[in-house]
């Protein structure tokens, strides 16, 4: 009887509707939370195909957020104020009462990024919106969501993917978990335990061939 709806007018059960996707638990669509570093490549590629006028933008914007585990509202908040380029670093604001941090920005980023700069000189915000403002974080998550269709990934993506696939792939390379976590910028390590729970590089060595 939990899961019939009594209709009263009529006088029968029917079971309840099914919700829509948006509404439904994540592990009904898709067995993890992060994303790969090859999905995430494919996805920037597939926007960079894709063109339009956006599309160097938004191959940027996956860039930086996998690369700097960023979340939406960080990311649509970043400022070029933030960015500096004679040394190479970004300094990271973090929501949620997180630790910011400053941190190293490869060569593609910050070639990404000059390019960026001179496609929308603007807006004080790394990306800009048409109306010249910060993108919207529904927007990012659009973005995202479209990224993973047009790579044909076998599951919907989230923005939340690519911060989870920083913690995955940096926990795979053997970085230790306090340095993770002071690049996530998690004030409770817990939250970090899980891409070291995750990553198969602590089971290497366990059977020999």
């Amino acid at each position: 009887m939990g899961e019939l709806v009594q209709l009263s007018k009529v006088g029968k059960t029917e079971k309840p509707k099914r919700p829509p996707p948006n509404v439904r638990k994540y592990s009904e669509v898709r067995s993890r939370e992060h994303l790969l570093s090859e999905e995430v490549e494919a996805m920037r590629e597939a926007i960079r195909k894709r063109g339009g006028r956006h599309a160097h933008r938004d191959s940027t914007l996956l860039l930086l957020i996998y690369r700097h585990g960023l979340r939406v509202e960080e990311a649509a908040n970043l400022k070029w104020e933030q960015i500096d380029f004679a040394t190479g670093t970004i300094h990271v604001r973090r929501v949620k009462r997180g630790t910011p941090s400053t941190q190293p920005i490869g060569g593609e980023e910050l070639r990404s990024l000059r390019r960026l700069q001179r496609e929308y000189p603007t807006s004080p915000f790394v990306f800009q919106s048409s109306r010249k403002g910060p993108l919207a974080n529904d927007s990012i998550a659009g973005i995202v969501e479209l990224a993973g269709e047009l790579a044909d990934l076998p599951f919907p993506t989230h923005p939340h993917m690519l911060r989870h696939g920083t913690g995955y792939y940096l926990a795979n390379k053997g970085v230790d978990t306090r340095t993770i976590q002071s690049y996530l910028g998690h004030r409770n390590i817990q939250h970090t335990v899980r891409y070291t729970e995750l990553a198969p590089g602590r089971f290497k060595g366990l059977w020999e061939d």
